[in-house]
């Protein structure tokens, strides 16, 4: 069985699951342009933006040529599932730089290893609760985007075990948004044949995230 050793999403490194979906990669970068680094004043309108980019992702997995998803599985798949879209999941935090040049190994999907280095943490209140989060870059990728690969008391049970992952754009003034309901399983989830990294220890959140994907109900055990 080949691999195809490419991430989750457009706009990540060498791994996460393939090459970008035109569309989809474009609606990538205009939703992260859009988004604000507070709450959003319109709910409404919120809720309408997550819903319209979900929408545009089902049809690129359902049509395009490079879809990660199996045409024979795309019935049984799409439209993708998803808890509902909730603006208290979306949270304002600021990166804290890492002075540690340290290459990490990470594990992947198909058993072998991913190299990246820690670019720095995010530390936000979700349900009035502190948390935080390692953002990585994967050695020898290009771009600079943030891969926040993360695991919560859904995994395993009502989202994919493995974990799922967020990515950000660099921000000059260094605050950013974690918004959990852009958080994707990684394509390795549709797709066997995709290599993809298996969420760090470092990168469990001790809280039930329900928001972003989920499994469908027929496939979740609670």
């Amino acid at each position: 069985m080949s691999v195809k050793r490419r991430p989750g999403l457009p706009g990540l490194p060498a791994r996460p699951g393939l090459p970008a979906l035109p569309a989809l990669a474009l609606l990538l970068v205009a939703l992260a342009g859009a988004c604000s680094n507070k709450p959003p004043d319109d709910p409404k309108s919120y809720v309408e933006e997550v819903a319209a980019g979900r929408a545009i992702k089902d049809n690129e997995f359902n049509t395009a040529a490079n879809s990660p998803v199996p045409a024979n599985r795309r019935a049984e798949i799409l439209p993708l599932a998803y808890f509902p879209i909730d603006p208290e999941y979306k949270v304002a935090t600021t990166l804290t730089p890492s002075n540690d040049n340290t290459v990490i190994q990470m594990a992947t999907s198909t058993g072998g290893q991913a190299q990246f280095r820690r670019v720095g943490t995010f530390e936000f209140s979700l349900k009035g609760q502190p948390f935080k989060l390692t953002a990585f870059h994967e050695v020898g990728a290009r771009g600079d985007t943030l891969f926040v690969p993360f695991t919560d008391l859904t995994s395993g049970n009502e989202t994919y075990s493995a974990g799922r992952f967020l990515e950000l754009q660099p921000s000059v003034s260094g605050i950013y948004e974690i918004d959990f309901n852009r958080a994707f399983f990684p394509y390795c989830y549709y797709n066997i044949t995709y290599e993809c990294p298996i969420s760090p220890r470092e990168n469990h959140l001790q809280i039930p995230v329900r928001a972003g994907e989920r499994l469908k109900k027929e496939e979740a055990k609670g």
